[in-house]
């Protein structure tokens, strides 16, 4: 069994259909949905790349992939637990072995596409606990909040944010999370920003890191010999502000995940584990810091993938991911 989070099309739309047939719901162009329908990957993330995000953006590779193992993670899960943040409630559900169901309609909102829309049968949504007491978002301690909301489609849980989502879901107590050194720092901090200290950090800090360290590590890295050669890379922007730019795209275009595993990515929050932080990556290890050939991925990634072929890399943690 896993836990997800999960939000239902753009702008959340498809929510109040969900609510109502007790459903899980994820959309595809009409042109995507026949290529994921045939299991054609390859051809799929070539028709993704080759139009745009709904923010008018051109989708990496990574990016594209990940919209191929959506819709087969809806249609798939059986018994997995999923959560919906909607307003001050927090909702949740199973999904059953029920089929599937696909209809297709225009999108309500911009820019209106003409998509087919996926249903996948789970129990009736609740807003409460097990023991019946409500789930609200306001009553959350704030490290939870961290993980039980998303601005993706969905993002998979930790083994343990998950056996915390679940103790609240079977309203049973939660203080041995709450007592962990991170958890009560996390108290601290949010009492700092309610009254108004001022928290170094954030999506902006972290993306300036990155596209610095990236200029920086280029002009040490010209294939010069010393005790070792150093790999020819060069950064192919004209500032780092162009690069710094291109770094917020990706990580609107990956929903705030790494692109290798999917894991929510933490944007140097000291109070978050730092082994998720956003790393920069080049796709191709031996190219250069140039569009099209940089992801964001989880720090550990970067280390563990090294100079390793991306697709092969991605294969390996796929293996172990299931």
């Amino acid at each position: 069994m896993s836990v997800y989070i999960a939000n239902f099309g753009v702008q959340n739309y498809e929510w109040p259909e969900c609510l109502k047939r007790g459903t899980i719901a994820t959309v595809n162009e009409v042109k995507a949905f026949e290529l994921w329908k045939a299991g054609d990957r390859e051809g799929y993330i070539r028709t993704r790349m080759a139009g745009l995000t709904v923010a008018g953006k051109q989708p990496t590779r990574a990016v594209a992939a990940r919209w191929y193992n959506l819709m087969s993670i809806i249609t798939q899960s059986v018994g997995d637990v999923w959560i919906h943040k909607e307003g001050p409630r927090i909702w949740w559900t199973r999904t059953t072995d029920e089929p599937a169901s696909y209809y297709e309609k225009v999108e309500p909102v911009h820019p209106r596409r003409h998509v087919v829309v996926c249903h996948k049968p789970c129990e009736p949504w609740r807003n409460a606990d097990e023991t019946g007491a409500p789930l609200l978002w306001d009553a959350l301690h704030p490290k939870a909040k961290d993980f039980l909301a998303t601005e993706a489609t969905l993002q998979k849980l930790t083994p343990d944010n998950a056996a915390y989502a679940m103790a609240l879901i079977h309203g049973e107590p939660r203080e041995q999370w709450h007592a962990l050194p991170v958890w009560a720092a996390k108290v601290q901090s949010s009492k700092n920003k309610n009254t108004g200290a001022r928290i170094y950090g954030g999506l902006d800090k972290c993306i300036w890191r990155m596209a610095n360290t990236a200029f920086h590590t280029t002009a040490h890295a010209n294939g010069q010999t010393v005790e070792k050669t150093v790999k020819n890379k060069d950064c192919l922007f004209t500032s780092q502000v162009a690069l710094e730019a291109y770094i917020r795209e990706l990580i609107e275009m990956q929903e705030g995940q790494c692109a290798i595993t999917g894991m929510k990515l933490n944007f140097d929050d000291p109070d978050e584990d730092v082994e998720m932080c956003a790393s920069l990556d080049r796709i191709d290890s031996s190219g250069h810091y140039e569009q099209g050939n940089l992801q964001v991925v989880c720090r550990f990634v970067n280390r563990w993938k090294g100079a390793d072929d991306n697709a092969e890399f991605k294969r390996l943690i796929d293996i172990l991911m299931t």
